[in-house]
C-alpha cells in the first residue's frame, strides 16, 4: 500500500468537531482561570487535551503529531504547577512547545527529513522545494512565538498572559498561515505526482 492510500485510508475528524477539540480546552481553560484562578485551570486543561486525544483516537484510530506533543507538555509542566502551586511552569511549557516545533521542523530538514506534511497530515499537496521553505518559515515562526512568550510571561499579569494565550496565539498563528498561501499555490502539485520518499 502506498502512502497516499494508506493516509486516504485513515478516517478524518469531521472539521467542526476538530475545531471543538483544538479550541475546547484552550476556552476552558480560559473560563476557569477567570472564575478560579490558573490552578484549577491548569487541572482542567490537563483534562481536556487526554479527552481530547481520547476522542481523536476513537474516531480515527491514529493521533497527530503535534497535537500528541502539546499534550505531554501540558500534563509534565501541567502537574509540576498544580502540585508545586507554581504557576511559571505552565507558562513555560508554551516556550518549550513552541521551541521544540521549531528545532524538530529546521532539525529534520538539516538531515534531509521533512516533518511537515506529517504535522499537516498531508493535508496540502506540494513539491519538496516547496515544503523546505515552508519548513524553514514554520520553525522561525515558532522560534519567534517561543521568545514572545518568554517576553510576555514574565511582564504580564497571569490573567494577562492567559489571555494572551487563549486569544493572541490562534490569531497570531492563523495569519501566518494565510500569509503562506502565494508559497503554497506556487508549488503546489497533484497528490499522485507527490514523490513520499523524502518523508517519514
Amino acid at each position: 500500500m502506498t502512502q497516499e492510500t494508506a493516509i486516504a485510508a485513515k478516517r478524518k475528524l469531521n472539521p467542526w468537531l476538530k475545531l471543538a477539540l483544538e479550541l475546547g480546552p484552550l476556552l476552558l481553560f480560559f473560563v476557569v482561570n477567570s472564575k478560579y484562578g490558573i490552578f484549577a485551570a491548569t487541572g482542567v486543561l490537563m483534562a481536556g487535551v487526554v479527552l481530547t486525544l481520547a476522542v481523536s483516537w476513537a474516531i480515527t484510530r491514529h493521533l497527530p503529531a503535534m497535537p500528541v506533543v502539546t499534550a505531554v507538555l501540558v500534563l509534565v509542566f501541567g502537574s509540576l504547577t498544580y502540585f508545586l502551586h507554581d504557576e511559571t511552569f505552565i507558562k513555560l511549557k508554551v516556550t518549550i512547545l513552541y521551541t521544540l516545533f521549531g528545532a524538530g521542523l529546521i532539525g529534520a530538514l538539516y538531515f534531509g527529513k521533512l516533518l511537515l506534511p506529517i504535522v499537516f497530515d498531508m493535508a496540502i499537496h506540494i513539491d519538496d522545494a516547496g515544503w523546505r521553505k515552508l519548513t524553514i518559515r514554520w520553525g522561525l515562526f515558532f522560534f519567534a512565538l517561543a521568545g514572545l512568550n518568554e517576553v510576555l510571561r514574565r511582564i504580564l499579569t497571569t490573567d494577562d498572559w492567559v489571555n494572551f494565550k487563549v486569544f493572541g496565539i490562534l490569531p497570531l498563528t492563523l495569519i501566518f498561515a494565510l500569509s503562506q498561501a502565494p508559497l503554497i499555490m506556487r508549488h503546489e502539485i497533484r497528490p499522485e505526482d507527490e514523490d513520499p520518499e523524502t518523508h517519514f
